[in-house]
């Protein structure tokens, strides 16, 4: 019997340098495609917007607010005698809203029960920080006559107190819901940009915190 002979193997006609830059773009779209469309998106609604699935418990806002230069009545710690009635005390630094990250507490100076509460909230969120405990400062804008000083010491040993007199006007102007028992927070460049409301826990304050500490190389 005789074998069939092997029929010779068809030769690979070569790309001709249209079909090799077909191709060529053709890998490019697929690797790019994906980015220019993120680009898109994102670029074209201005840089606001955001996946669906945002992981903050807070209420952003957008943009950030930077904050003014600012010269307020630090109330606590006192370093003046009481009894020095006619001396205003000592007033913050310009930027005493910089540098760290900020808690910042907007309510009337007699601190009642929702006052109390916040307070302690942002006091237990901060402690939970641990090691990190440090990069965040606790401020109280206090909106008239102000208050148990000696509770708040005890109490609040960490706790910033000023007055909002006619200096804190441009601050204020800044928070939305002012008067709403909110607590904001400011960021080491003195950029407003987080609000939570009286319903938020402690919990949720203290995930988002963590999450900023975490990836924020300042403050």
């Amino acid at each position: 019997m005789t074998a069939t002979p092997a029929r010779p193997a068809s030769p690979v006609s070569p790309r001709t340098p249209a079909q090799s830059r077909r191709a060529l773009l053709g890998l490019a779209a697929l690797f790019f495609a994906p980015l220019g469309l993120a680009f898109l998106v994102y670029y074209g609604s201005g840089g606001h917007w955001r996946p669906p699935g945002h992981v903050n418990h807070g209420t952003l806002i957008e943009p950030v607010r930077p904050t003014p230069p600012l010269r307020l009545p630090e109330l606590l710690p006192a370093r003046v005698p009481a009894a020095a009635a006619n001396d205003p005390g000592s007033l913050t630094a310009p930027d005493f809203l910089a540098h760290r990250w900020t808690l910042l507490y907007e309510g009337p100076g007699a601190c009642g029960a929702a006052c109390r509460r916040a307070l302690h909230e942002t006091r237990q969120v901060r402690l939970a920080l641990n090691r990190d405990m440090s990069r965040v400062q606790r401020v109280f804008l206090a909106t008239d006559p102000c208050c148990e000083l000696e509770a708040l010491r005890r109490e609040h040993p960490d706790l910033i107190v000023v007055r909002a007199d006619a200096a804190a006007g441009p601050l204020r102007a800044l928070l939305p819901g002012a008067d709403s028992d909110r607590v904001y927070v400011i960021d080491p460049l003195g950029n407003l940009m987080m609000w939570y409301s009286p319903a938020a826990g402690p919990k949720d304050m203290l995930s988002d915190l963590k999450r900023l500490l975490g990836v924020s190389h300042v403050g």
